[in-house]
């Protein structure tokens, strides 16, 4: 089967596979060609070969091959874009498929093929006649076959029964012939100056570094004779620049199949002369190689240095005047939008530019005394990403941030890059981001073996870095201010929710609610209920509810953070620690190791929760009002740690959150204090009375109020005889409540002394009175009630200003069962008397406050005659059901909530009973 390719195409024979230990090159003649992919007159007219094992740094060593294979053919205007799609196919074949790649180069007149070749055919591909959508060029992977169509000039995919093979075309860019690179016409007066004549130091060096070969210019410019310097290392004469953490010399750079540079040559006078020189690795018919250099004065380098090569080849967009952007020739067309696109795009191209293992960037702090990892590649990312290290000199430092740093092997500097530790990372090359002489981050490359940098790496990744440093520090404060932002918004969103509720266990859930996930995988909330309590565990919560129930009983076993009132997160390593205990004791338990054999409730929950809270853990105190009423402890799974700015918004949120939390405690505490205030100014129970039944429905107007300016009573006075009150306080809340304790108690005491009813209100309007300012009217209905022995009740009643007591007689009538007269608080002198009631068998004496009666809806008042004719309604019915009709009645007369206290109290006379 083969898809994918061109017009005219037929599939290729399978090449012979197997691993070969150093990559080998071929030369061929004339033959036929490989493929049918190019133009009939093409030829190869050499081939290279490797094949590489599956694992990470082969990726690696496949760019190196295809590098130095392309600059020694002289393909150096391709060598680039070859080197990043090499570097795609193999990841795909040696790290996502997960087998060995072979590589083949094959260079023609006009251009070269590479195919990689992989041994995971069934592996499924787009077909070239299906719209196919490639998905985002800014993800993580997955786009080897998206930039083969973007950079090749062809492209296909093969299929054997073994193999699958990808394979592209460049073409080198057309120059006139006999041209290697060429440039604009420029006028006189901006060509680069030179001497009168341009002296051109041809210089060989064998295998060993000695000088072999050294012409006449050499002579003239340096002072030497030939013989005097043939056989000398050319170290003895090089003043390599020794730039401060770069230990590379000129004989790392003679190894190199091509390098350009500067560096000096000391003269016959002892004058060093600053010279630049071109490289060139060649080997000779026998195979001997050696290294080609050519030398002119360094003011005059424009003779030797290879121009840059921007990203097209196209005449026509410079003769326009469409200047090329050193940016895009290094991040590429189009740019991401997005900061952490754009830091990721950055650290791929520059450990596919120094045929890295892995690369790594930081930005600076706002203070630029840190710099936090924000993009790695070939890193642990999950643990280095948003890591810290400080900036300045000293042990575990980044000492070299603020210039460039080449170190050949990491484990002779231990510390010398923190975030490397412990990767395997042996040798890297750093260089610093500045913009405006402002230290904005720095960009590192890194390899698995020793002495894979130089000076010239670091110059070339400084180049790199200085053309994308502006557009980084322009997406950072992008991203900074869009996070300011969004952090306003988050907060304002926040005060708004606490300060919704006075609830305590409510402000404690939104406190979690609010932090995870936003700011945190999992939160804890603490609280001290006093300065003398031990911190007490409240609430819990995960994005996983899976693991809340684990979570909480881990933490329940170990003690609680110190409850220290400095502001700011501190690190506590108490949960992680204790996770990775109980992860260990279960494993061992379930591998018969430990004393017990039983692994209680399995590893799964177990290993689950320790993944959960193994990393990075911090405590925010919630100070309110100068103390310490909590903790709120904020985590993150294994290998991750909080940002910076993320810190910054949680301190901000427990302030907050911290006062509602109070807020809501104090009116927790002083809800409760009114509440009991209130519950002791009812009946703690209504007693049993023989021969009489008695209900009471009672409803206090107002949110939270138990009691207001109504009430009720009914207590023994003596033996046989009981009384009961029910009144009104003028106006409701506490003013009215506390009238309303003094009646209640008063009418007790005053009644058990033996006062009858006309004196025990007397003297209670005589106590109001010496309130002063605040005593406030009362009406009352005051009686004493006599069971008697032939089923009947006799009762004494006083009504001072109430609303009249009615009774229901067992034929529906109703009628008054007292009279007016004046109500309490108002007049010292009062006149009052008494009336007698009997009750009948089955007749029901009920008693309200008017609340009941002057229920009111728009211009229309239940009244007396409403209450009336809802009491013939209850003929036959016991104390309890005509007072909880009578109720029903009164809410179902008004649609709005009572505003006035409400009080019904019934009494019923049942008779005898028959035999």
């Amino acid at each position: 089967m083969t898809t994918g390719l061109h017009p005219g195409e037929t599939p290729q024979d399978p090449r012979p596979t197997g691993h070969h230990a150093l990559p080998t090159q071929e030369r061929v003649g004339h033959g036929p060609p490989h493929a049918d992919d190019r133009t009939r007159n093409s030829v190869i007219t050499a081939r290279a070969a490797a094949s590489f094992e599956p694992v990470g740094r082969s990726v690696a060593t496949a760019r190196s091959f295809v590098r130095d294979t392309l600059q020694g053919w002289g393909f150096a205007d391709i060598v680039d874009d070859a080197v990043v799609l090499t570097s795609e196919l193999v990841t795909n074949a040696v790290v996502h498929a997960g087998t060995s790649a072979d590589v083949l180069c094959l260079r023609s007149d006009d251009g070269v093929r590479i195919e990689v070749a992989d041994r995971y055919p069934e592996r499924e591909i787009p077909l070239q006649a299906t719209a196919v959508n490639m998905g985002s060029p800014d993800r993580e992977g997955g786009r080897g076959l998206q930039l083969c169509a973007a950079l090749a000039r062809r492209w296909g995919v093969d299929y054997t029964p073994t193999h699958k093979r990808v394979w592209f075309r460049l073409d080198l860019p057309e120059r006139a012939v006999g041209t290697r690179t060429a440039g604009p016409s420029l006028p006189a007066d901006l060509l680069p100056l030179a001497d009168g004549r341009v002296r051109v130091a041809v210089v060989q060096i064998d295998r060993t570094g000695s000088i072999n070969a050294w012409n006449e210019d050499a002579e003239e410019l340096f002072g030497y004779a030939a013989e005097q310097v043939t056989g000398k290392p050319l170290t003895d004469l090089a003043a390599w620049p020794h730039t401060p953490g770069t230990g590379t010399g000129i004989v790392e750079a003679l190894q190199l199949s091509r390098w350009e540079g500067s560096y000096g040559v000391r003269c016959a006078d002892g004058r060093v002369t600053p010279v630049y020189a071109s490289h060139l690795r060649v080997r000779d018919t026998s195979g001997e190689p050696s290294t080609v250099c050519l030398l002119v004065r360094d003011h005059e380098r424009a003779v030797l240095q290879t121009p840059l090569r921007g990203p097209s080849s196209d005449p026509g967009a410079h003769a326009e005047g469409q200047a090329t952007d050193p940016f895009e020739v290094f991040i590429g067309s189009p740019a991401p939008d997005d900061l952490d696109g754009l830091l990721q795009r950055t650290v791929e191209r520059a450990r596919d530019m120094l045929d890295g293992d892995s690369a790594f960037l930081l930005l600076a702090t706002d203070d630029e005394t840190e710099l936090e990892v924000r993009a790695s590649t070939g890193l642990p990312s999950a643990r280095q990403r948003f890591a810290r290290v400080p900036v300045e000199a000293g042990p575990g430092r980044y000492g070299s941030a603020r210039m460039p740093a080449v170190h050949e092997d990491l484990t002779l500097v231990p510390g010398a890059v923190p975030l490397l530790g412990g990767t395997g990372m042996r040798s890297v090359v750093t260089v610093p981001l500045k913009v405006e002489g402002r230290l904005t981050g720095s960009l590192g490359v890194a390899a698995e073996s020793p002495g894979r940098y130089s000076n010239e790496e670091a110059l070339r990744l400084q180049f790199a870095a200085d053309r994308i440093a502006l557009a980084v520090e322009s997406a950072r404060l992008g991203e900074l201010e869009r996070l300011r932002r969004g952090s306003l918004s988050f907060l304002v969103e926040a005060s708004d929710l606490l300060a919704g509720t006075l609830d305590r266990d409510q402000t404690l859930a939104l406190m979690a609610q609010m932090t995870v996930p936003t700011l945190a995988t999992w939160c804890a909330v603490y609280t001290i209920a006093d300065q003398a309590s031990e911190p007490y565990l409240s609430y819990v919560l995960h994005e996983d509810e899976e693991l809340i129930d684990g979570l909480k009983a881990l933490l329940s076993k170990i003690a609680p953070p110190d409850p220290v009132p400095t502001p700011g997160a501190r690190v506590w390593s108490a949960p992680a620690a204790a996770a990775h205990d109980a992860a260990l004791r279960t494993s061992m338990r379930s591998l018969g190791l430990g004393e017990h054999t039983s692994t209680g409730s399995g590893i799964g929950p177990t290993l689950a929760t320790a993944a959960a809270v193994g990393g990075e853990t911090v405590v925010l105190p919630l100070v309110a009002r100068n103390r310490v009423i909590g903790m709120l402890t904020l985590g993150k799974p294994s290998d991750e740690h909080f940002r910076q700015e993320i810190l910054e918004l949680a301190e901000d949120l427990s302030r907050r959150a911290a006062l509602a939390l109070d807020n809501a405690r104090l009116y927790s505490e002083r809800t409760a204090i009114s509440q009991s205030l209130q519950r002791s100014l009812l009946p703690p129970e209504l007693p049993q009375i023989e021969g009489v039944e008695v209900e009471v429905i009672y409803r206090a107007a107002g949110e939270g109020n138990e009691v207001g300016g109504d009430f009720y009573d009914l207590f023994p006075i003596r033996d046989g005889a009981y009384g009961f009150a029910i009144g009104d306080v003028c106006g409701t809340g506490p003013e009215a409540a506390a009238v309303t304790g003094l009646a209640r108690h008063a009418l007790r005491l005053l009644a058990r002394e033996g006062y009858g009813g006309p004196a025990v209100l007397e003297r209670l309007n005589s106590a109001i009175l010496d309130e002063g300012a605040r005593s406030r009217f009362l009406t009352l209905l005051y009686g004493e009630l006599w069971p008697q022995e032939d089923g009947s009740a006799v009762l004494k009643v006083v009504c001072a200003g109430h609303p009249l007591p009615l009774r229901l007689r067992q034929d529906g009538t109703v009628e008054p069962a007292a009279e007016p007269q004046p109500l309490l608080g108002v007049m010292e002198d009062l006149e009052l008397y008494e009336q007698r009631v009997t009750l009948d068998p089955g007749d029901v004496l009920l008693c309200v406050t008017d609340g009941v009666t002057e229920r009111r809806e728009g211009t229309r008042m239940l009244g007396d005659d409403g209450l009336a004719d809802v009491l013939t309604t209850c003929t036959g019915l016991t104390a309890g059901a005509v007072a909880a009709r009578i109720m029903r009645a009164v809410e179902r007369f008004a649609s709005d909530a009572p505003s006035d206290d409400m009080a019904i109290l019934a009494m019923r006379v049942p008779g005898l009973p028959t035999d």
